[in-house]
């Protein structure tokens, strides 16, 4: 490439539990970017700008019309080569993949499997589990966000059973009384993560007839008001969800997990094998190169129940344990905040630079992929004797070992830039 900053050209996903229309942020940072032959229909869902070289939906450079992938392969330099030899990038893929996500309706019940099982997976099923990496995940929130997120600590889990009659009617009184015993001990060993794992299978298998009759006894209980005190921060959930699923299993996942509700600047970071669902909400989203996902309920899409209770962790904790605590970005003043979760595929560092005011990162060791979520402004390098003009919902792509200045017009500007480090 001539230039080692570019602008890219992101993908839209249209799924069902998209935000409609313009209310959807992904719809909106596609009309202001003027993606090419984008129209967007206010009926229509839009769930998620894709933002990486994964084959599913590459972003393209427009400048040559070529994927991003096919010019990085070119161009090694971009992507630097301690990124490269560590991620095994030769052919021009990034370690990881950015998205916006605009979320009407709750994602699926799911969980990414680690590494290993993703090459079992995808050399079994490859219709289903098209690549062969995992999928750990970053969910950063640019506004009010819900989402269940791991196994609840025990004694929670407990006091469900105890006080919630059609959650604990899936549950054989054998299974409940060992958990329940586990959940009595300070120390979640394998005995307690056999325990949880025999409650959330015993759900998650329940007979249809049962689960669908206890979960109308439930819904009926809710809308009479007939509540326990236990129950009261998870009645409107599952009537929600029971709206969206009627009837669908997944729902008594609320005893389960936890409900977490995140403000703007929160992030939660979800490893292998930790269940989740994402209920509302927009996000920005970083993750391992993959789309490999394992779903077991809250969705039309195909359901791998064995799969899903083989793979998880059974690490059952308070939703503190998932949360990104943030901190300076290093090298950079005021206007930055790193998000960096516990592995090495990628981190993110918001960029708010106050309007007319200007912000320096230092040359990163790996390439980066930023949007511009709000306001105007632009990004120099080279002394800055080089520089490309941003504006809202454009996207574009920093090389390896390149610092660079972002400096705001107007009201201001907003930037998320993903990047990896060898």
């Amino acid at each position: 490439m001539a230039t080692p900053i570019f602008k890219i050209t992101p993908t839209v996903q249209q799924y069902d539990w998209g935000k409609l229309g313009l209310s959807s942020k992904v719809a909106q940072f596609a009309t202001a970017a003027g993606l090419a032959d984008f129209v967007v229909d206010d009926s229509s869902p839009y769930a998620e700008l894709w933002m990486g070289t994964h084959p599913k939906s590459p972003s393209v450079v427009p400048s040559i019309g070529k994927p991003l992938s096919q010019c990085l392969n070119k161009n090694p330099t971009l992507i630097g080569e301690a990124v490269i030899k560590k991620f095994s990038s030769e052919d021009g893929n990034l370690p990881f993949l950015f998205k916006v996500l605009a979320i009407e309706k709750a994602l699926s019940i799911q969980s990414h499997p680690d590494l290993e099982t993703a090459k079992v997976l995808h050399t079994q099923q490859p219709d289903i589990y098209k690549d062969p990496n995992h999928k750990p995940e970053m969910a950063l929130a640019l506004t009010p966000f819900t989402a269940l997120c791991g196994f609840l600590p025990l004694p929670q889990i407990a006091a469900y059973l105890s006080v919630t009659p059609e959650f604990a009617a899936l549950v054989t009184p054998s299974i409940a009384k060992r958990f329940n015993l586990a959940a009595a001990s300070a120390d979640l060993d394998a005995e307690a993560k056999q325990a949880l794992k025999d409650v959330f299978s015993a759900v998650m298998t329940a007979e249809e007839t049962e689960f669908k009759a206890q979960l109308k006894a439930l819904v009926a209980r809710y809308q009479a008001g007939n509540e326990r005190d236990e129950e009261r921060d998870v009645k409107d959930l599952v009537l929600k969800l029971d709206e969206q699923f009627p009837g669908d299993i997944g729902i008594f996942c609320v005893y389960l997990l936890n409900y977490v509700k995140l403000q703007p600047g929160e992030a939660i970071f979800l490893g292998a094998g930790e269940p989740h669902a994402y209920v509302s909400g927009d996000i920005m989203e970083c993750m391992a190169n993959s789309d490999n996902v394992i779903r077991a309920g809250l969705t039309p899409k195909l359901r791998d129940i064995p799969n899903l209770v083989s793979t998880l962790t059974y690490t059952a904790a308070p939703a503190t344990k998932h949360r990104v605590q943030p901190s300076p970005f290093p090298g950079a003043s005021t206007y930055s905040t790193l998000y960096d979760p516990p592995i090495p595929e990628f981190s993110v560092v918001q960029v708010v630079v106050p309007a007319e005011h200007h912000e320096s990162h230092p040359a990163l060791e790996g390439p980066s992929i930023a949007i511009v979520t709000e306001g105007n402004g632009s990004v120099s390098w080279g002394g800055k004797s080089d520089s490309l003009e941003l504006s809202k919902g454009e996207v574009f792509f920093v090389s390896a070992d390149l610092a660079a200045t972002f400096t705001a017009v107007g009201e201001g500007l907003v930037v998320y830039r993903a990047f990896v480090e060898a």
